[in-house]
């Protein structure tokens, strides 16, 4: 079953349970997937659907730490809710090692010399880590296995 049926799926079930939350978060996610198909003008598969997904759950916890910083924790709950029902969606996340040894291999495969081969490395790591490690992490550890280089 392809994400795309699967959030469609649950969203029947949301609405047969009515599971309010659930519903609108998942209502999001389908608007969201259908103003890219619209704008692009392409059918999406899996991987973009995940990266609409981790562009959401990105802007939730921004939204939380700035209700929390704000004294609003109303709103930062209802935040935390939808972040909840959209990290449900991600594929199981690397462990801090098995990133790492990803890290050491695309470095060895593109033969980096130093932190101006970063482009090159990240390329690599990319389409391999999307969705199941935090991005900005792997850049810092890049860029110190690049500098120790």
């Amino acid at each position: 079953m392809s994400l795309k049926e699967q959030i469609t799926d649950d969203m029947k079930s949301a609405m047969r349970a009515k599971e309010a939350v659930k519903l609108g978060t998942i209502r999001l996610i389908t608007a969201a997937m259908k103003q890219k198909e619209v704008d692009e003008r392409v059918e999406l598969n899996d991987t973009m659907i995940l990266a609409i997904i981790e562009k959401m759950i990105k802007q939730r916890k921004d939204s939380i730490s700035q209700f929390e910083a704000g004294a609003r924790q109303d709103l930062a709950d209802i935040e935390k809710a939808e972040l909840a029902i959209l990290v449900a969606y991600m594929p199981a996340s690397l462990s801090e090692a098995e990133v790492q040894a990803e890290v050491a291999a695309a470095v060895t495969a593109s033969g980096a010399a130093g932190p101006q081969d970063m482009g090159k490395v990240m390329a690599i790591l990319k389409p391999k880590l999307a969705g199941r490690a935090d991005m900005t992490a792997v850049s810092g550890l890049v860029k110190a296995a690049l500098t120790k280089a």
